[in-house]
């Protein structure tokens, strides 16, 4: 089997993860190292946290890294994990669908079996893209993967929620969100992310209203993974929320070596230095 059909199998499988009995949950990975906890943990697939790769490479998140160097980080997830990978590429690392295109064509051949890509507009004239150009965005990665022989699973990111004034009307973000994710559903996305949600009530709307499986992220205070499947929740992440207690962790133990000259803050409990080398040692 050569190694774009080895891929192709694997985004098959990303893509029938979507439709199990169960939620397929994804804990994000940022760098080797995370993806290789994640999936000695047990998780069926590994999807990567933008704002994650990006801080892990001196960026902040928001289309500002070098989209050599987030290609390069997802081939060396990817190269290093045996579940199928799902990359978060921002909006695409590219000013227009063309260079979508390149981007979606670069992580494929980087072993990306999966794909985000969301709408907000970074720098732009408004918080999000136009629907229609969104849409031509991921027309153009639908097509990247039809021109590598690779069934990658568009997940369409939804914004609205997250970019929405705190006086708008629920009502009326719902709307948007539904009209969006519907649009983009039918420009090839094959999936639609919806952030900034966990309230049962609209989870449930959004899953009904929606053709495709529906991905929520989760942190802190928000319904349980079996609370979020009985509402239609069919794929369930945590975006940067790994990587984020993970830098917490690194403040607090050296806030407490600094302040306090003391080192209780560096027991990392049954994660030793010889098992995390012999997790990186192939």
């Amino acid at each position: 089997m050569s190694d774009m059909e080895e891929l192709a199998a694997r985004a098959r499988l990303l893509r029938d993860l979507h439709d199990g009995a169960t939620p397929l949950v994804l804990p994000n990975a940022w760098d080797v190292a995370s993806a290789r906890v994640v999936a000695a943990a047990g998780a069926a697939a590994i999807a990567t946290t933008s704002s994650g790769v990006a801080w892990s490479l001196g960026a902040p998140d928001g289309d500002r890294l070098d989209r050599r160097l987030a290609v390069e980080l997802v081939g060396r997830i990817a190269g290093a994990v045996t579940p199928p990978v799902t990359a978060d590429i921002e909006a695409g690392f590219a000013g227009d669908a063309a260079g979508v295109e390149e981007t979606v064509r670069l992580v494929i051949e980087a072993g990306a079996a999966g794909v985000n890509i969301e709408d907000s507009h970074h720098g732009g004239p408004t918080p999000l893209r136009p629907v229609e150009e969104q849409a031509a965005r991921l027309a153009a990665a639908r097509a990247a993967g039809e021109a590598t022989g690779v069934p990658v699973f568009v997940n369409a990111r939804v914004d609205v929620f997250l970019r929405a004034d705190a006086d708008r009307p629920r009502a009326e973000s719902l709307r948007e969100a539904l009209d969006r994710g519907r649009a983009y559903v039918a420009a090839g996305a094959d999936g639609v992310f919806v952030p900034g949600v966990t309230d049962l009530d609209t989870v449930a709307e959004l899953a009904a209203g929606l053709a495709v499986p529906l991905n929520v992220m989760v942190g802190p205070g928000a319904p349980s993974v079996a609370e979020l499947a009985a509402a239609g929740a069919a794929r369930i992440s945590v975006g940067s929320g790994l990587a984020q207690v993970a830098y917490a962790a690194v403040d607090h133990a050296t806030r407490e070596l600094l302040d306090a000259g003391t080192y209780a803050r560096l027991d990392s409990g049954d994660w030793s230095f010889r098992r995390l080398n012999a997790l990186l040692n192939d």
